[in-house]
């Protein structure tokens, strides 16, 4: 099978049916060479509906997500071409492409080095100019950059901490999958106000932790 057919398949038996309808993001899941952001170790797996490990050396763990869950996120942020985009966890640079062509710009931090390298290459190669990768934590984003319109956050938190809810813009939307496996939610927080927020959970799903995110504390006894 030739990645024309199975990019197409993908989109008709795996993103279609998880209620990702929306024109545009259809659209530049064909446009984007999902392939070309998957280590190469793994190309025969680009289209399946799992999550892709990033096999780069100090990023155990680290994968790209289903491209279900890819796609429905990129419909839940509804990025605008004006958008100023924050991504936290640019992993192979794929989510970072697919925001990079809706978006005016995007900012991605990835903790681990050598990803980060990875993702600015395969961004290059792709011929997308309006994202900077940066090798650093994320977890309390850049306030001097912003602030945002959308913040993306490739991967699970315990929950979200505040420091990024305030770089926010009024009107801006937050999106993470929050909450203890096996129990998560994809959450789309949105900034009304100064000091409001309103958060909707619209589909539940399982990711992989983000690094550099605190873990609740637990205790025994």
């Amino acid at each position: 099978m030739n990645n024309d057919i199975a990019r197409f398949n993908m989109i008709e038996q795996q993103i279609r049916p998880w209620e990702v309808l929306d024109g545009q993001v259809l659209s530049l899941l064909s446009i984007v060479k999902r392939e070309n952001f998957v280590p190469l170790a793994h190309k025969a797996l680009a289209f399946v509906d799992m999550e892709i490990p990033l096999q780069v050396t100090g990023s155990a763990g680290q994968v790209m997500l289903a491209p279900r869950v890819e796609a429905r996120f990129l419909q839940n942020a509804a990025i605008l071409g004006t958008d100023k985009v924050l991504e936290i966890g640019t992993g192979s640079g794929y989510m970072a492409a697919l925001a990079a062509h809706q978006a005016a710009s995007v900012l991605s931090f990835e903790i681990d080095p050598a990803l980060a390298q990875q993702a600015r290459s395969n961004l290059q190669a792709a011929g997308i100019t309006n994202v900077e990768v940066r090798n650093a934590n994320g977890s309390h984003g850049a306030a001097t950059d912003g602030p945002f319109d959308v913040i993306l956050l490739s991967g699970s938190v315990p929950d979200v901490p505040q420091v990024l809810l305030e770089q926010l813009k009024i009107g801006g939307r937050l999106l993470a999958v929050v909450g203890e496996d096996p129990v998560m939610r994809a959450s789309v927080i949105t900034r009304t106000g100064e000091q409001q927020w309103q958060t909707s959970e619209p589909w539940d799903t399982v990711a992989p932790r983000l690094q550099g995110f605190p873990e609740h504390n637990r205790f025994s006894f």
